[in-house]
Protein backbone atom coordinates (compact mmCIF):
# COMPACT_ATOMS: atom_id res chain seq x y z
CA UNK A 1 0.00 0.00 0.00
CA UNK A 2 1.04 3.58 -0.49
CA UNK A 3 3.32 5.31 2.02
CA UNK A 4 1.82 8.68 1.05
CA UNK A 5 -0.52 9.76 3.84
CA UNK A 6 -0.56 13.55 3.67
CA UNK A 7 -3.96 15.05 2.81
CA UNK A 8 -4.31 15.28 -0.95
CA UNK A 9 -5.68 18.60 -2.11
CA UNK A 10 -7.26 18.47 -5.55
CA UNK A 11 -7.29 21.52 -7.78
CA UNK A 12 -10.51 22.07 -9.67
CA UNK A 13 -13.94 20.63 -9.03
CA UNK A 14 -16.06 17.65 -9.83
CA UNK A 15 -15.82 13.94 -9.17
CA UNK A 16 -14.85 13.08 -12.73
CA UNK A 17 -11.74 15.21 -12.42
CA UNK A 18 -10.70 13.22 -9.34
CA UNK A 19 -11.38 9.80 -10.81
CA UNK A 20 -9.76 10.36 -14.19
CA UNK A 21 -6.41 11.20 -12.67
CA UNK A 22 -5.84 7.46 -13.14
CA UNK A 23 -4.01 7.70 -9.87
CA UNK A 24 -3.06 5.78 -6.79
CA UNK A 25 -3.15 6.84 -3.19
CA UNK A 26 -3.16 4.94 0.05
CA UNK A 27 -5.65 5.56 2.84
CA UNK A 28 -5.25 8.62 4.99
CA UNK A 29 -4.14 8.36 8.58
CA UNK A 30 -6.60 8.03 11.47
CA UNK A 31 -8.77 10.98 12.33
CA UNK A 32 -8.08 13.24 15.27
CA UNK A 33 -9.93 12.68 18.55
CA UNK A 34 -9.65 16.36 19.44
CA UNK A 35 -12.06 19.17 18.64
CA UNK A 36 -12.16 20.54 15.14
CA UNK A 37 -10.47 23.87 14.44
CA UNK A 38 -13.40 25.11 12.39
CA UNK A 39 -13.98 28.68 13.33
CA UNK A 40 -15.93 27.92 16.50
CA UNK A 41 -18.34 25.17 15.41
CA UNK A 42 -17.95 22.37 17.98
CA UNK A 43 -17.50 18.87 16.68
CA UNK A 44 -20.09 16.35 17.88
CA UNK A 45 -17.75 13.96 19.69
CA UNK A 46 -20.66 11.68 20.63
CA UNK A 47 -21.01 10.49 17.03
CA UNK A 48 -19.91 6.93 16.34
CA UNK A 49 -17.01 6.06 14.05
CA UNK A 50 -17.64 6.67 10.34
CA UNK A 51 -19.31 3.74 8.58
CA UNK A 52 -17.66 1.61 5.89
CA UNK A 53 -20.64 0.66 3.73
CA UNK A 54 -20.65 -2.15 1.19
CA UNK A 55 -22.35 -1.66 -2.14
CA UNK A 56 -25.80 -3.28 -2.44
CA UNK A 57 -25.10 -4.17 -6.07
CA UNK A 58 -22.74 -3.48 -8.94
CA UNK A 59 -20.50 -0.39 -8.92
CA UNK A 60 -18.14 1.00 -11.55
CA UNK A 61 -15.34 3.52 -11.97
CA UNK A 62 -12.78 4.66 -14.54
CA UNK A 63 -9.38 4.47 -12.92
CA UNK A 64 -5.88 3.03 -13.05
CA UNK A 65 -5.27 -0.53 -11.90
CA UNK A 66 -1.74 -1.08 -10.59
CA UNK A 67 0.18 -4.11 -9.40
CA UNK A 68 3.61 -4.06 -7.83
CA UNK A 69 5.54 -7.31 -8.15
CA UNK A 70 3.69 -10.26 -6.65
CA UNK A 71 1.37 -8.01 -4.66
CA UNK A 72 -2.34 -7.73 -5.36
CA UNK A 73 -3.74 -5.59 -8.16
CA UNK A 74 -5.18 -2.40 -6.72
CA UNK A 75 -7.69 0.25 -7.76
CA UNK A 76 -6.00 3.62 -7.82
CA UNK A 77 -8.68 6.14 -6.87
CA UNK A 78 -6.73 9.07 -5.38
CA UNK A 79 -3.65 11.16 -6.16
CA UNK A 80 -0.63 9.97 -8.11
CA UNK A 81 2.96 10.06 -6.92
CA UNK A 82 4.81 11.50 -9.92
CA UNK A 83 7.34 8.83 -10.76
CA UNK A 84 7.99 6.17 -13.36
CA UNK A 85 6.63 3.63 -12.80
CA UNK A 86 3.74 5.09 -10.80
CA UNK A 87 3.80 4.52 -7.05
CA UNK A 88 0.91 4.16 -4.68
CA UNK A 89 -1.85 1.84 -3.66
CA UNK A 90 -5.56 1.52 -3.08
CA UNK A 91 -8.31 -1.07 -2.60
CA UNK A 92 -7.42 -4.58 -3.69
CA UNK A 93 -9.07 -5.87 -6.88
CA UNK A 94 -10.07 -9.51 -6.46
CA UNK A 95 -10.18 -11.46 -9.72
CA UNK A 96 -7.90 -9.22 -11.78
CA UNK A 97 -6.14 -10.85 -14.76
CA UNK A 98 -3.72 -8.85 -16.90
CA UNK A 99 -4.10 -11.41 -19.71
CA UNK A 100 -7.77 -10.44 -20.00
CA UNK A 101 -7.12 -6.74 -20.72
CA UNK A 102 -5.10 -4.66 -23.18
CA UNK A 103 -3.14 -1.44 -22.97
CA UNK A 104 -1.15 -2.10 -19.82
CA UNK A 105 2.40 -0.87 -19.25
CA UNK A 106 5.16 -2.50 -17.21
CA UNK A 107 8.38 -1.15 -15.76
CA UNK A 108 10.63 -2.18 -12.89
CA UNK A 109 8.29 -4.89 -11.68
CA UNK A 110 5.16 -2.71 -11.74
CA UNK A 111 2.27 -3.15 -14.19
CA UNK A 112 -0.52 -0.63 -14.64
CA UNK A 113 -3.25 0.54 -17.01
CA UNK A 114 -6.39 2.69 -17.02
CA UNK A 115 -9.76 0.99 -17.50
CA UNK A 116 -13.46 1.11 -16.85
CA UNK A 117 -14.02 -1.53 -14.18
CA UNK A 118 -17.24 -2.96 -12.76
CA UNK A 119 -17.75 -5.14 -9.72
CA UNK A 120 -18.97 -5.14 -6.15
CA UNK A 121 -17.53 -3.54 -3.02
CA UNK A 122 -17.66 -5.33 0.34
CA UNK A 123 -16.23 -2.45 2.35
CA UNK A 124 -12.62 -3.61 2.00
CA UNK A 125 -12.12 -5.31 -1.38
CA UNK A 126 -13.37 -4.64 -4.90
CA UNK A 127 -14.59 -7.88 -6.50
CA UNK A 128 -14.21 -7.59 -10.28
CA UNK A 129 -17.02 -8.67 -12.61
CA UNK A 130 -16.06 -6.88 -15.84
CA UNK A 131 -13.63 -4.51 -17.55
CA UNK A 132 -13.69 -2.17 -20.51
CA UNK A 133 -11.54 0.55 -22.07
CA UNK A 134 -11.38 3.97 -20.48
CA UNK A 135 -13.38 6.64 -22.34
CA UNK A 136 -11.43 8.84 -24.73
CA UNK A 137 -12.77 11.98 -23.04
CA UNK A 138 -13.51 12.47 -19.33
CA UNK A 139 -17.25 12.39 -18.58
CA UNK A 140 -18.75 15.78 -17.84
CA UNK A 141 -19.25 16.55 -14.17
CA UNK A 142 -22.86 17.34 -13.23
CA UNK A 143 -23.59 20.84 -11.99
CA UNK A 144 -23.59 20.97 -8.20
CA UNK A 145 -25.66 23.74 -6.58
CA UNK A 146 -23.17 23.86 -3.69
CA UNK A 147 -20.67 25.47 -6.06
CA UNK A 148 -22.93 28.49 -6.61
CA UNK A 149 -21.49 31.63 -4.96
CA UNK A 150 -24.83 32.42 -3.31
CA UNK A 151 -24.96 28.94 -1.74
CA UNK A 152 -21.76 28.98 0.32
CA UNK A 153 -21.28 26.34 3.00
CA UNK A 154 -20.62 26.67 6.71
CA UNK A 155 -16.97 25.62 6.68
CA UNK A 156 -15.81 29.14 5.83
CA UNK A 157 -12.42 29.83 4.32
CA UNK A 158 -8.81 30.42 5.24
CA UNK A 159 -6.79 28.55 7.84
CA UNK A 160 -9.78 27.43 9.90
CA UNK A 161 -11.34 25.75 6.87
CA UNK A 162 -8.01 24.19 5.95
CA UNK A 163 -7.63 22.75 9.44
CA UNK A 164 -11.17 21.39 9.30
CA UNK A 165 -10.37 19.84 5.91
CA UNK A 166 -7.39 18.02 7.37
CA UNK A 167 -9.46 16.64 10.24
CA UNK A 168 -12.31 15.53 8.00
CA UNK A 169 -9.85 14.00 5.52
CA UNK A 170 -8.31 11.81 8.19
CA UNK A 171 -11.55 11.01 9.97
CA UNK A 172 -13.26 9.77 6.80
CA UNK A 173 -10.14 8.01 5.44
CA UNK A 174 -10.54 10.09 2.29
CA UNK A 175 -8.87 9.58 -1.06
CA UNK A 176 -8.81 13.29 -1.94
CA UNK A 177 -10.11 16.55 -0.58
CA UNK A 178 -10.24 20.31 -1.01
CA UNK A 179 -12.04 23.40 0.29
CA UNK A 180 -14.30 25.37 -2.05
CA UNK A 181 -17.20 27.78 -1.61
CA UNK A 182 -17.33 27.23 2.12
CA UNK A 183 -17.52 23.43 1.94
CA UNK A 184 -14.97 20.74 2.71
CA UNK A 185 -15.16 18.34 -0.25
CA UNK A 186 -13.84 14.80 0.19
CA UNK A 187 -13.84 11.73 -2.01
CA UNK A 188 -14.14 8.31 -0.37
CA UNK A 189 -14.01 4.86 -1.93
CA UNK A 190 -17.76 4.26 -1.63
CA UNK A 191 -20.66 6.02 0.04
CA UNK A 192 -24.26 4.86 0.08
CA UNK A 193 -25.25 8.04 1.92
CA UNK A 194 -24.31 6.83 5.39
CA UNK A 195 -20.90 8.55 5.38
CA UNK A 196 -22.53 11.83 4.36
CA UNK A 197 -25.02 11.46 7.22
CA UNK A 198 -22.14 10.80 9.62
CA UNK A 199 -20.34 13.92 8.36
CA UNK A 200 -23.48 16.02 8.80
CA UNK A 201 -24.00 14.72 12.34
CA UNK A 202 -20.35 15.18 13.27
CA UNK A 203 -19.38 18.45 11.60
CA UNK A 204 -22.73 20.12 10.99
CA UNK A 205 -25.03 20.41 8.00
CA UNK A 206 -23.80 22.30 4.92
CA UNK A 207 -20.17 21.80 5.93
CA UNK A 208 -18.83 18.60 4.34
CA UNK A 209 -19.61 17.19 0.88
CA UNK A 210 -18.86 13.47 0.54
CA UNK A 211 -18.34 12.14 -2.98
CA UNK A 212 -18.18 8.44 -3.82
CA UNK A 213 -15.43 7.22 -6.18
CA UNK A 214 -17.27 3.99 -6.89
CA UNK A 215 -20.62 4.72 -8.50
CA UNK A 216 -23.67 2.47 -8.33
CA UNK A 217 -24.51 0.96 -11.72
CA UNK A 218 -27.98 1.92 -12.88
Amino acid sequence: MSPFRAPLRVLGTGLAGVLLLGACAGPAGPGSDGPASDGGRPRDTTASAPPTPASPGAVSVVTTVLQEGDGPAELCLGGLAESYPPQGGGPEVAGWDWDAVEGEESAQGTTWGTYTVEGTWDGETFHLTGTGPAPAEPPASPDDPRLAPDNAGAAGAGSAADELHDEVYGDLDALAGWVENGYVWVTVVYDDGSIQRYADDTYGADTVVVQSALQDVG
